[in-house]
């Protein structure tokens, strides 16, 4: 008979299982104490409203992430969806839809032109899920070919050139569309304000709908969850449409903001999400991790890249930093599953 032994609540290994858990709120706080030292403006409201704004961004597209890594997949065409984005709601507000059997142009309002765009995006993710699903392609391949193709498809709506001055027309009724990225409610930034709606509708669909434990089931063990009567496929293509649709909408909020699109914006959003989910304790192998664990993660990648520009770092230096972190999370990740966690939650 063989006698094991019980760990203790102050164990060093129930420490360790518990700040690794904890991994990405201890980073925060680390993270802001340090710029808070070495980088002088840091605590500025002028500072700080803006990288709320650059967090808000990071965490959109992470949230639409997560429900794909929860699944188990990986979407790389986040970026490319939120740089087509941009260019279509430039191209609507600038030229309108033509719609040459009619001989008509339609200059659809902003209202309208949100809800054209994130549709567009949903249906770049509803392509991705058909790949994934219908053709067995792996979602990296998938992910990737889709990244080329939206990217591709941004660059020809103008020639690669950018579309400008993307404050609408009085006389069509297009106006408005600047105050998605820059306006405010209360004082609080419009980004900020639409990270808060969507995240609390997102942490609701994950963990109290039938739809998320969907989500989880199908990363934890796909062939569990058929068995389980799951559609496997359905929910499949649906985490790879909200994560479109979350692109599309940071996408306009970065065009918005600059009163520009073009058609390079969004080059590497789809590492900084996956950044931030991983940091935020999901796992890539899926069925572990929350939506507010990712928003956390997102404010450690806003904050640490912020923070650097405000210290005047090397562009060359962040990018080592970001990739030795994005390197650190997925170890601790790994570290989180051989220590036993089994929390799905």
């Amino acid at each position: 008979m063989s006698v094991r032994p019980v760990s203790q609540p102050g164990s060093v290994g129930t420490m360790l299982q518990l700040a690794v858990r904890l991994r990405a709120l201890i980073a925060l706080i680390v993270v802001a104490a340090f710029f808070s030292v070495m980088a002088p403006n840091f605590l500025s409201l002028a500072s700080l409203l803006i990288m709320t704004k650059h967090i808000a961004l990071i965490a959109l597209l992470g949230i639409g992430m997560s429900f794909v890594i929860l699944s188990g997949g990986i979407d790389l065409s986040v970026g490319s969806v939120a740089g087509l984005a941009g260019m279509v709601a430039g191209g609507l507000i600038l030229n309108g839809l033509h719609l040459n059997a009619l001989d008509l142009v339609i200059y659809p309002s902003v209202p309208m032109i949100i809800l054209i765009v994130v549709a567009l995006g949903g249906l770049v993710g509803a392509v991705n899920g058909v790949l994934v699903t219908r053709f067995s392609v792996a979602p990296f391949i998938a992910t990737l070919g889709t990244l080329y193709v939206a990217r591709g498809a941004a660059l020809l709506l103008s020639d690669g050139a950018t579309f400008p001055n993307l404050t609408g027309f009085e006389d069509l009724g297009n106006t408005g569309f600047e105050s998605l990225g820059s306006g405010r409610i209360v004082g609080i930034p419009m980004p900020v304000v639409i990270l808060l709606l969507v995240g609390l509708l997102a942490a609701f669909v994950a963990a109290r709908t039938t739809f998320g434990r969907k989500v989880y089931a199908v990363g934890g063990s796909e062939r569990a969850a058929r068995l389980a009567g799951v559609n496997v496929n359905r929910v499949k293509v649906l985490v790879y449409v909200i994560s479109a649709a979350c692109a599309a909408l940071a996408g306009l909020i970065v065009a918005s903001d600059l009163v520009a699109a073009h058609p390079a914006s969004g080059e590497a959003f789809e590492l900084s999400a996956i950044a931030a989910v991983v940091l935020g304790g999901a796992s890539l192998s899926g069925g572990r991790g929350t939506i507010g664990g990712t928003i956390i993660g997102a404010c450690v990648i806003g904050t640490l890249a912020d923070g650097m520009v405000m210290m005047g770092v090397s562009e060359f230096w962040q990018m080592v930093i970001k990739g030795t972190v994005i390197v650190g999370a997925v170890v601790l990740d790994q570290l989180q599953s051989r220590l036993g966690d089994g929390d799905r939650s």
